[in-house]
C-alpha cells in the first residue's frame, strides 16, 4: 500500500503548457515527478550545458574555411586579435576587439584602394557556429553583392575575435562598411548560433548602437536564405543612406 502511494506521488505529471513546446526550444513545460524536475530533463540540461561549454572552447577550422572560400577567387587574409589564447580571450574581451600588430601590418599591405564592403569571418564565442554555417551564407551573399555592383575587400578570417575587431579591419582596408559573421554566445538550446553585424564607416571606437545585428543564423533558427536576404538588404540600405545602427530601421529604411 505504501509502495503504491509512493509511486503515485512520484509519477510523471505533465505541464499544462505542453502544447507550447511545439513553438520553442526554450525549457518550458518540463513537467514534474513529485516535487522534482524529471530525471530526463535534468540529464538533457546537463548535456546542453556541456555542448555550450564545448562551443566556447571550440576551434575555428581555418584550413577548411580557406579551402571553401577559394571558390570565390578572392584574396583571403588570416588575422588574429591581441588575445594570444582562449583563456586570455575569455578573460579580456577588450583584447579580442583589437588586431595584434602583425595582423594589422599584414592588412595594410593588402590595401591598395577603397571598397564598399569588408567581409570578416570570426570565431567569436562559438567557432562551431562559423565552422557549420559561415560558408553557406557567404556563398549566397557574395553573388548578391556583386550583382548590386558593390566592390569587396579581401576576405578576412579573424581568430580570437570580438565583434568590434571588424571596425579596425574595415578602417585599415578603407571599406565604407564592414560585415562580420561571428559565433554568438552559446545558449543551452543553441550552441551553434551565428550572428551578422553591419557597421557603416567602420573605425576603432565605434560602439554597439552603430551596428545592425542579425542573430541566430542556423537551420533551426533564421535559415540561410532569409538571413542572406536580410544582410544584403541592410548592406545596400546602409550604403545608400550612409548610416547604420539605431538610425537604420529595417521596417522604414530598407528598399525592395
Amino acid at each position: 500500500m505504501e509502495l503504491q502511494k509512493f509511486s503515485k506521488q512520484n509519477s510523471f505529471i505533465p505541464d499544462s503548457w505542453e502544447s507550447l513546446k511545439a513553438f520553442t526550444n526554450a525549457r518550458i513545460a518540463l513537467g514534474r515527478t513529485g516535487i522534482a524536475t524529471p530525471l530526463k530533463e535534468i540529464l538533457d540540461f546537463r548535456m546542453c550545458h556541456a555542448h555550450a561549454r564545448d562551443a566556447v572552447y571550440s576551434i575555428l577550422k581555418v584550413d577548411e574555411l580557406i579551402g571553401s572560400l577559394e571558390l570565390f577567387q578572392m584574396p583571403i587574409v588570416l588575422v588574429k586579435s591581441k588575445a594570444n589564447d582562449r583563456t586570455v580571450y575569455l578573460q579580456r574581451p577588450d583584447l579580442g576587439r583589437k588586431l595584434n600588430d602583425a595582423s594589422a601590418n599584414n592588412l595594410r599591405n593588402e590595401t591598395s584602394h577603397s571598397a564598399d564592403v569588408a567581409i570578416v569571418i570570426a570565431d567569436g564565442l562559438s567557432a562551431t557556429a562559423i565552422n557549420e554555417h559561415a560558408f553557406h551564407v557567404i556563398k549566397k551573399l557574395i553573388p548578391l553583392l556583386k550583382q548590386s555592383v558593390l566592390t569587396l575587400t579581401p576576405l578576412v578570417i579573424a581568430e580570437q575575435a570580438r565583434v568590434a575587431i571588424a571596425d579596425e579591419i574595415g578602417s585599415i582596408l578603407q571599406a565604407k562598411l564592414s560585415l562580420i559573421l561571428i559565433g554568438e554566445r552559446p545558449g543551452l538550446s543553441s550552441p551553434d548560433s551565428m550572428g551578422a553585424y553591419i557597421t557603416y564607416q567602420p573605425m576603432p571606437g565605434k560602439t554597439d548602437e552603430s551596428r545592425n545585428c542579425i542573430s541566430n543564423i542556423r537551420p533551426q533558427g533564421l535559415g540561410y536564405d532569409l538571413a542572406t536576404e536580410k544582410i544584403a538588404k541592410l548592406i545596400k540600405a546602409s550604403l545608400q543612406l550612409k548610416l547604420s545602427g539605431i538610425r537604420l530601421k529595417e521596417e522604414k529604411n530598407l528598399l525592395g
